[in-house]
């Protein structure tokens, strides 16, 4: 128990110091673009005591160090700033896009994690055969294909000549539940190629688990091969499909930018893309924060999950 907590310890001070470096690259990063939020903000024709007023109510006159600790000062306690555009806090916007995003990424991981490890224990299982070839081909196949180009080629067929369902969600707001239709294509678009991934990585855990020894004495002592498969091999296949899993999920909450263009989803992509647009930095700063967050966050869940899985590699690590 107490190398446990001692693990977690290390991991959630390791996460703590990841998350600070975020916020100071961020801010880091910021600083380093060219132009001035005051003179974008003053018009084309700017006077230069409007930009000083501007610049003061901003309070970019001040050192940015001094900057830097107010702005990780509100970070900790849940204020992101105020948009430079709208006037709005930063954390409207944040709210206002992750539902959107949170409802893709579960409906894809809900579909995800049945067809990838159900592909992936097929193939294994017929691992030579017809069945096999024809999973490893088509996934191959499919991984190939860029989500612009999939998501394309899905409105063409499905929405605008065989009028199945809506080629966006223009029109339904952020209350994306109440339109299931509208999130059809957006989530067979994302789940695409994860799918494709993990099945091929749980078919390669699945394969060497079916080999080993331990799988070999439980067929020897007449263990049904629905339990040799799901609770013997199964597990040996856990820790690879885990990684991706939680990659996956960081992909999903954080750079599904492309299709939530392409189906105009107003999820956090869709809110990153208008304030790139806009020059709005206090928003595009919260966004940046949240998003390494969410992946420190994951990757932390990750280790817990892999120690529990195999032990020693967890404290290896």
């Amino acid at each position: 128990m107490s190398g446990l907590r001692s693990f977690v310890a290390r991991r959630l001070l390791l996460g703590a110091v990841q998350t600070g470096t975020v916020v100071v690259l961020v801010f880091a990063l910021t600083e380093a673009l060219p132009g001035d939020a005051a003179v974008a903000l003053a018009g084309d024709q700017p006077d230069p005591a409007r930009i000083e007023a501007i610049r003061e109510t901003m309070r970019l006159d001040r050192p940015a160090y001094e900057r830097l600790a107010d702005w990780a000062a509100g970070l900790v306690r849940g204020d992101f700033g105020t948009s430079l555009v709208s006037g709005r806090p930063v954390g409207h916007y944040i709210a206002d896009g992750f539902g959107p995003t949170l409802v893709l990424a579960a409906l894809t991981v809900a579909l995800l994690i049945p067809a990838g490890f159900g592909l992936g224990v097929l193939a294994a299982r017929r691992e030579g055969r017809r069945t096999d070839r024809w999973i490893s081909s088509v996934t191959l196949a499919v991984y190939a294909v860029p989500e612009f180009a999939l998501g394309t080629l899905l409105v063409t067929v499905l929405a605008l000549r065989l009028g199945w369902l809506p080629p966006t969600a223009v029109g339904y707001g952020t209350d994306l539940l109440a339109h299931p239709s509208a999130l059809v294509l957006p989530v067979l678009v994302l789940a695409s190629r994860p799918v494709c991934s993990l099945s091929r990585l749980v078919r390669a855990g699945m394969i060497d688990a079916l080999g080993s020894p331990y799988v070999a004495q439980a067929r020897r002592y007449g263990v049904s091969a629905a339990r040799v498969t799901w609770t013997h091999a199964l597990p040996g296949a856990l820790a690879p499909a885990a990684q991706h899993l939680a990659r996956t999920i960081d992909w999903l909450l954080c750079g599904v930018i492309v299709v939530e263009a392409l189906y105009a989803i107003p999820g956090l992509g869709t809110v990153l893309l208008d304030a790139v647009a806009e020059r709005d930095m206090p928003v595009v700063q919260g966004l940046a924060v949240v998003f390494g967050t969410v992946t420190v966050v994951l990757n932390l869940g990750t280790d817990l999950v892999l120690r529990r899985l195999a032990p020693r590699a967890g404290v290896a690590a």
